[in-house]
């Protein structure tokens, strides 16, 4: 497999990042969507980082619009929403899909380095069959707001399911283990 870190991204206003430019800090990667249940952890995802930001931590947020169609905008009524609503300050990056065959390259890589994830990711998978749909399974992404740790070496370190959230003690652990490296 690739350096994830060297996979080319694209920012939400059109210019060339990769995590490469991020080396150092742990990261919390994030595919977030603006019209589902659960984009309130927009605010707890702002909360994290900026309480963290000054120890080397950054979320990084892509907007995707695989599941339900819940992030139908452009990158800019992606960014206009999400600083109005919720004072997004994190980097975000170009909307692209997560899942499936034309996922993105850096998901490929994320889920291939993590093919599961902790939480209750078969709780979630009954709840979206009691709606109707079909869930993806390991090692796709299961929904927005699917969670990737990155360690400060560029590791692939945990993954969370979408019902995690930026609050979860396991996931404030892990967060907090990488920064005392």
């Amino acid at each position: 497999m690739a350096d994830i870190a060297e996979i080319p991204l694209t920012r939400i206003d059109g210019s060339a990042d990769s995590l490469a430019n991020h080396r150092g800090n742990v990261l919390l990667v994030v595919n977030v969507a603006s019209k589902c249940g659960l984009t309130p952890q927009y605010e707890g995802l702002e909360r994290l980082y900026n309480e963290h930001k000054d120890k080397g931590f950054e979320v990084l947020g892509f907007p995707a619009n695989d599941f339900g169609a819940q992030e139908p905008g452009s990158n800019e009524e992606i960014v206009a929403f999400c600083s109005a609503s919720y004072g997004v300050s994190f980097p975000m990056f170009s909307k692209a899909d997560v899942t499936g065959a034309g996922k993105q390259p850096l998901y490929a890589a994320l889920t291939a380095a993590k093919p599961e994830k902790q939480g209750d990711a078969a709780g979630w998978r009954e709840r979206l069959r009691g709606y109707g749909m079909t869930p993806t399974e390991d090692p796709e992404v299961l929904w927005n707001f699917e969670k990737f740790v990155i360690g400060r070496d560029g590791r692939v370190v945990e993954r969370f399911s979408p019902a995690v959230a930026p609050d979860d003690p396991a996931l404030l652990e892990t967060i907090g283990k990488e920064l005392a490296r």
